[in-house]
């Protein structure tokens, strides 16, 4: 049997070769990290290779996910679906071992990670969303959902934002199923820490309410070991056990140097790192009895095998829950499902009122119906309206719930929403003013490289939010949010539009959806069945010219309705004016061409754009014969009323543009 030693050194000589071959990459912190990782994955990680979708495995997450032949060595040492050929062609094009690991290429990851600390965050969600799930599905003497979230993460993680927003609400939390390993050794790309990073990382992390084993050595499998066993002995904390390391560790002339951290070491230094390590083997040569060593599927096999076993008896027991869980975790809507009737009902209702508080309409319908909704805001729950009447609060004492209250931690409820979606079994709902998306967008552009379902309700949406001013009125979020690929930005007009965007983003399993909703009043408006269903559609013909249109107006969300009046006023005056309702300009664009010419002909050039937001986006719509009526400043504060007269947000405005347009 090999010794723990060559074990690790697999994973040394495995990261060192891939990356010496691509001339690209992160040796330091997979050679670093070794021991930690085969004491992890052999000892304790629970997990199949033979199926890496295995519900009730446990989560691993690199955090420092540039440390990625780190994972994809261990995935591939154990009996993951990963070849000596994938690792071969590290940070390749279109290879299953891409420069960071990402979500959906590579059996066994996880999460996508790189951009520093959201791994952490990810992590966070994973452990929230098995704790949750196990409280509304287990039963005594039935645990159907019982298994733990491991997280690496280095200096880095530490130093960005993020890991203070999730750490601090993990402990809060008593996410006692979360364990992180904290590679200390003192080294970024810029060198040795100790000039920018000094903090007592293990009194911050006591401070947040984590239990923290300090001043493990990383390279000694008995202090980890020890580590870990005292780490899952505090069931009611998460951990933090942190250990000093040596970056590069068997490089003899580069281990404890930046130089390590992202470049190859060169031939010559692999060459001696091999001497060092005593690891004579050719590159990308692992031997027979090391695999053997390492590989994991038929402990794994059994381990599945055994929670199947358990998952039958938990079926005959309490046969509609097992159902109800199996479907969650397939991601299957239920068959019953009525959002699309909320479409017709608040058509029928014809109600104007803001597209918040119509959204708090849908999740007051909608949540009954959707055990699996997990919502959440960061501190704004009064103004975004996402607790509804059967919303429940997560804690630690009340697990079983469906509402997170975030704190003021917008960037940190983003990432910690990717870990729940990712983990499975919620659809992830969380709340703040649109402004503040910038803090989560990063997490936002996460979910959507991902395609995870996660759901954004942004509200207090434009300038007509009013007093606050300038800090908190959106200008250039919306073109932000319409530019990130896979991501679906939802304006809507009025409350029916409102409950169409809710549909759409329950039935988008593909990525994440945006929903930008209003602080004011929206006035209803009246449409036939065949606009009903054009809404989904991304963009539609509202109001229809007196005869072959000679002006389009295209408006969202409250410009909308001043489109309306507008076109009202311009017919008075014999003039032929087409309303286009545009709530998702994304949807709109899918669409095919038949359709998109037939709301907007080529023959019509005479376009005007409405929208309290940054005025460029529109561009494409309008062309260079058109016009924009949008902001091109920063707004101001006074009563929403008052700055929608000041900025030309008035029928008389627009009436105005559209007659210099027309001639």
């Amino acid at each position: 049997m090999p010794s723990r030693f060559e074990l690790a050194n697999a994973i040394r000589a495995l990261s060192m070769d891939a990356v010496q071959k691509a001339k690209s990459g992160h040796p330091g912190a997979p050679m670093g990290m070794a021991d930690i990782a085969e004491v992890l994955w052999n000892d304790h990680l629970s997990h199949n290779p033979a199926n890496p979708h295995w519900a009730n495995r446990d989560r691993f997450v690199l955090s420092n996910g540039h440390g990625s032949m780190l994972l994809y060595s261990l995935l591939h040492l154990s009996g993951y679906a990963l070849s000596l050929e994938d690792l071969q062609n590290f940070r390749q094009l279109h290879s299953r071992t891409p420069g960071h690991p990402e979500l959906g290429y590579t059996a066994g990851v996880e999460t996508t990670t790189g951009p520093l600390g959201q791994g952490l965050a990810n992590a966070v969600g994973m452990a929230i969303a098995e704790r949750t799930l196990a409280a509304q599905f287990n039963r005594p003497g039935h645990t159907v959902i019982d298994h733990r979230t491991w997280c690496f993460l280095g200096d880095g993680c530490l130093m960005e934002g993020i890991s203070h927003e999730v750490a601090s609400l993990a402990g809060t939390q008593g996410l006692g199923k979360l364990v992180a390993f904290y590679d200390d050794n003192g080294i970024s790309i810029d060198g040795e820490v100790e000039g920018w990073f000094t903090d007592d990382t293990a009194k911050r992390f006591e401070a947040y309410g984590w239990h923290v084993v300090p001043n493990v050595d990383g390279h000694k499998p008995d202090e980890i070991q020890a580590a870990i066993e005292l780490a899952k002995s505090h069931d009611d904390k998460p951990s933090l056990i942190i250990c000093k390391t040596i970056i590069g560790f068997g490089a003899p002339n580069k281990q404890g140097k930046e130089e390590c951290h992202g470049a190859a070491l060169g031939d010559d230094e692999v060459a001696a790192a091999r001497v060092q390590l005593d690891w004579p083997h050719a590159p990308f040569h692992v031997p027979e009895e090391i695999y053997q060593g390492w590989d994991a599927t038929a402990r794994g096999t059994e381990r599945e095998q055994e929670w199947e076993a358990r998952l039958a008896r938990y079926a005959e027991a309490f046969p509609s829950e097992a159902a109800e869980l199996q479907r969650r975790l397939k991601g299957e809507l239920p068959s019953d499902l009525t959002s699309e009737k909320l479409i017709e009902q608040a058509q029928e209702k014809a109600e104007s009122i803001a597209s918040r508080k119509a959204s708090l309409a849908c999740l007051n319908a909608l949540g009954p119906q959707l055990p699996e909704l997990l919502g959440g805001s960061a501190d704004l729950a009064p103004s975004n309206l996402t607790f509804w009447q059967g919303a429940k609060a997560i804690s630690q004492t009340e697990p079983g719930g469906n509402y997170l209250h975030y704190g003021v931690r917008e960037f940190g409820m983003g990432a910690i929403m990717n870990g729940i979606a990712v983990h499975g079994g919620f659809v992830p709902y969380g709340a703040t003013f649109l402004t503040f998306m910038e803090y989560m967008h990063n997490a936002l552009r996460m979910a959507a490289i991902m395609h995870q379902q996660a759901i954004y309700v942004f509200t207090h949406d434009s300038i007509g939010l009013g007093e606050d001013g300038p800090t908190h009125q959106p200008i250039e979020q919306l073109g932000a949010l319409r530019s990130t690929p896979n991501l679906a930005t939802w304006r809507p007009a009025d409350a029916v539009e409102t409950a169409a965007a809710w549909d759409a983003a329950l039935k988008c399993h593909s990525g994440p959806t945006a929903l930008v909703l209003s602080r004011q009043n929206l006035p209803h408006q009246a449409r036939d069945k065949s606009q009903l269903a054009n809404i989904q559609r991304g963009g539609y013909v509202l109001k229809e010219s007196q005869g072959s249109p000679e002006l389009i107006l295209i408006a969202t969300g409250s410009e909308v309705g001043l489109a309306m009046d507008a076109a009202a006023e311009l017919e008075a005056k014999g003039r032929a004016v087409r309303v286009v309702s545009m709530p998702s300009t994304g949807t709109f664009d899918a669409q095919d061409a038949d359709y998109r010419e037939s709301v907007l002909p080529r023959s019509v050039t005479k376009r005007i754009a409405i929208e309290a937001s940054h005025y460029a986006y529109w561009y494409k719509y309008v062309g260079l014969d058109g016009d924009i009526l949008g902001m091109h400043t920063f707004g101001e504060s006074a009563p929403a009323g008052d700055l929608f007269q000041h900025f030309g947000f008035t029928v008389d405005n627009l009436v105005s543009k559209a007659e210099t347009l027309l001639g």
